[in-house]
C-alpha cells in the first residue's frame, strides 16, 4: 500500500513538472538577451530596486547629453552570486536617491532603456561586480 502511494506521488510530481511552461523551466545565457560589444557607461540616480529571485533589477534615471531624463532598468546576477560579492540587498537600499555610475550591456531585442549592468559604483566610490563584464 505504501509503494502505490509512493509511485502515485511520484508520478504526480512528474506530471506537475513535464507540464510547466518551457520558459519556466528554461535559463537564459547572458550573450541570448544583451550584446556585450553594445556597452556604455551611464551615470544617474538611483531610483529603485527589484529584489527577486533569479535576478535583480534596478533602476536608474539617466541624463543624457541632450538633458532629457530616461529611465533606464538593469539586470544583474543571481541574487546568491551578488551576496558572495558583499553586495546585499541594504546596500542597493542605502542608496536609492543618490547618484550612481553604471557600466552595462544593451539588450539584443532592441528593448528600450534595459541593459545588464556590468559593474556599478555608488556614492562610496566603490566599483562592484554587479553582472558580467563585457566589451
Amino acid at each position: 500500500m505504501k509503494t502505490a502511494k509512493g509511485l502515485v506521488a511520484a508520478m504526480l510530481c512528474a506530471g506537475v513538472l513535464l507540464c510547466a511552461s518551457p520558459a519556466a523551466r528554461a535559463h537564459h545565457s547572458f550573450a541570448a538577451e544583451f550584446d556585450g560589444k553594445n556597452c556604455r557607461d551611464f551615470n544617474g540616480i538611483f531610483t529603485k530596486l527589484d529584489w527577486q529571485n533569479p535576478h535583480a533589477y534596478f533602476y536608474v534615471d539617466v541624463k543624457e547629453p541632450d538633458g532629457h531624463v530616461e529611465a533606464w532598468s538593469f539586470h544583474t546576477y543571481a541574487l546568491i552570486t551578488l551576496r558572495r560579492a558583499g553586495n546585499d540587498r541594504q546596500v542597493f537600499l542605502d542608496n536609492v536617491g543618490k547618484e550612481v555610475f553604471v557600466r552595462g550591456c544593451l539588450a539584443r531585442n532592441g528593448k528600450k532603456n534595459y541593459a545588464a549592468a556590468g559593474t556599478l559604483k555608488f556614492s562610496d566610490g566603490v566599483m562592484r561586480q554587479v553582472g558580467q563584464l563585457q566589451d
